[in-house]
């Protein structure tokens, strides 16, 4: 008996995804949860499982086909069965004779073969070598056996010539993404200097991530300022009783938002770990749709990358976003003596449909006053 397996409806509007990678070739055996395609979505990369043993007996497409929530994304037959077709084909049509398919053309001898035909490369490697232009052949591999990888690519260059390169899914929806929200929401930026001696203590005793220990700070004001856990619309405003913090990661494939649900009935440590376990998954790709999308608050660690202050862009149906930027020894004044301390500068970008800027000066100065006095929870 076969099972079919369609794509499932992701939410939040992804309705279609493209083919990365398959993990196992038409007649191959599989198992219960045993891992069959590799799909790329606007949001993430996400392996998809078989839900029931046997052979595989059809693939929805070629890598870098797209295909619609519905579709069929493979095909599982019963143990042992001979698959008919390596691709999932229309029914045949009952009226026609049915006629033995004739074998594929063999091409001329005289034909050459592809240049690169005999490198060890992942397909989602190959494709992206297509995409940037570059010769798979004149690439060293650093991999196992000599095997092309990403980071290979990286260093090498693509010819000289003037092309338009095609961005991933994830590219383009973050390029949306970001269109969206910086022509349809009045940003507004304010900017601090925190004295960062506590926030860097205690993240050398407890080992938790600055972005958690921001975090920390940030829930308890979301309470008391209830227009930064909020959501415009045009008919009025949504105030969120749910607090699902949103923490940026920087990977490979770009920007990537992963979120910690209901993180206000959580401990900072709690909360740090598995903010710590979604970066890891947002890096090997292995996040689910689910692990990036709902957020009520964002907190960005730019200072991660060696960043300062900037102007973080608000996430689409949140109200605000704060970035912290990497902390330095800089002058300060205490009881009128100059001295030297460890200085982190704070950007907090608010919709100005919601806040005005009195109501984002007391939220930014409640944010530096906390993290100027952390204590661990």
């Amino acid at each position: 008996m076969s099972h079919e397996f369609r794509l499932p409806d992701i939410g939040e509007g992804l309705t279609e995804a493209d083919i990365v990678h398959w993990f196992v070739a038409v007649g191959d055996e599989v198992a219960v949860d045993q891992p069959v395609v590799e799909i790329e979505t606007a949001k993430t990369t996400v392996e998809i499982v078989a839900t029931h043993p046997g052979t595989l007996a059809a693939q929805g497409g070629a890598v870098g086909d797209t295909v619609s929530v519905g579709d069929i994304l493979f095909v599982v037959g019963g143990s042992g069965e001979t698959p008919s077709t390596t691709a999932v084909a229309a029914p045949p049509d009952d009226t026609t004779p049915e006629t033995p398919a004739a074998p594929p053309p063999h091409p001329p001898a005289s034909e050459p073969a592809p240049a690169d035909a005999g490198v060890r490369a992942m397909p989602i490697v190959r494709k992206l070598a297509k995409e940037r232009g570059i010769d798979l052949a004149t690439v060293v591999g650093s991999g196992p056996g000599g095997a092309i990888t990403r980071a290979d690519l990286d260093g090498a260059h693509a010819p000289d010539t003037h092309h338009l390169t095609p961005m991933s899914r994830i590219r383009k929806a973050i390029a949306d993404h970001m269109t969206q929200s910086w022509t349809t929401i009045p940003h507004v930026t304010v900017q601090a200097e925190v004295r960062a001696e506590a926030l860097l203590d205690a993240r050398s005793a407890s080992g938790i991530p600055i972005e958690a220990l921001v975090g920390q700070v940030a829930l308890p004001l979301l309470v008391t300022y209830p227009e930064f856990n909020a959501r415009f619309h045009t008919e009025g405003v949504e105030y969120r009783t749910d607090r699902h913090l949103g923490f940026a990661v920087d990977t490979e494939d770009g920007l990537i938002v992963v979120v910690v649900r209901n993180a206000d009935q959580q401990t900072t440590p709690e909360v740090g770990d598995a903010f710590a376990a979604l970066a890891d998954a947002a890096h090997s790709g292995s996040l689910s749709p689910g692990d990036t999308v709902g957020q009520t608050f964002t907190i960005s660690n730019i200072g991660a990358l060696g960043g300062g202050h900037g102007t973080p862009i608000i996430p689409l149906g949140t109200s605000a976003i704060v970035s912290i930027g990497r902390a330095k020894p800089s002058p300060v004044v205490e009881d009128g003596v100059l001295g030297v301390g460890m200085v982190a500068p704070l950007d907090l970008s608010y919709d100005h449909r919601l806040i005005d800027g009195g109501l984002g000066q007391r939220f930014l100065a409640d944010l530096v006053a906390g993290l100027e006095s952390i204590e661990l929870d």
